[in-house]
């Protein structure tokens, strides 16, 4: 069975730039071993903005411009993107919460063979059940695993909510 990770926007922005949170910092190192020791097919999500991003309808409602693209917060964090030195893997940008393109690539990489997707990432409130519920939406079938040790939402009540609303949709949550 062809196994997929999807890692979820883990961007200097989100563990300690301008969104960042002592709960996405403490799951990085967990994040960074999961990448290191996966053996399968990798997508690394990137939260990706221009410099419209105010005028924008996810900027009205959070004023806080974050993952412009080319900027230093837009990057993925350092240790993530060590774990990543030796992996192939595929780098999808995403304008809002979900990718919608996502689904997509996660069926041409996985081609006829049967398989199981993993999720990590941040904020798990937000973009982690986004692009969970995209993919189960897509696949509804298919074994999805939200290992919650590696994700970290706005808040712990956020993330927890998060993980609960995950479950209700029969998506599986690991290390909680």
């Amino acid at each position: 069975m062809k196994k997929i990770l999807v890692a979820v926007d883990l961007q200097k922005d989100f563990v300690d730039g301008v969104l960042g949170s002592e709960e996405a910092k403490a799951i990085v190192p967990a994040a960074a071993e999961k990448i290191r020791g996966f053996e399968g097919t990798v997508f690394v999500t990137k939260d990706t903005h221009g410099e419209n991003y105010m005028q924008t309808s996810e900027g009205k409602k959070l004023p806080v411009p974050h993952c412009i693209k080319g900027t230093d917060g837009w990057e993925l964090d350092a240790d993530i993107a060590k774990a990543l030195e030796n992996k192939e893997y595929t780098a999808v940008e995403k304008m809002t919460f979900g990718s919608t393109e996502l689904p997509g690539l996660v069926a041409e990489k996985a081609g006829d063979e049967e398989f199981e997707i993993e999720i990590i990432g941040l904020c798990t409130d937000i973009c982690v059940v986004s692009n969970a519920l995209l993919l189960k939406a897509a696949f509804p079938e298919i074994g999805i695993t939200v290992d919650a040790a590696c994700c970290a939402g706005v808040t712990p009540q956020l993330h927890d909510a998060a993980l609960d609303t995950m479950a209700s949709c029969q998506i599986n949550i690991i290390n909680r």
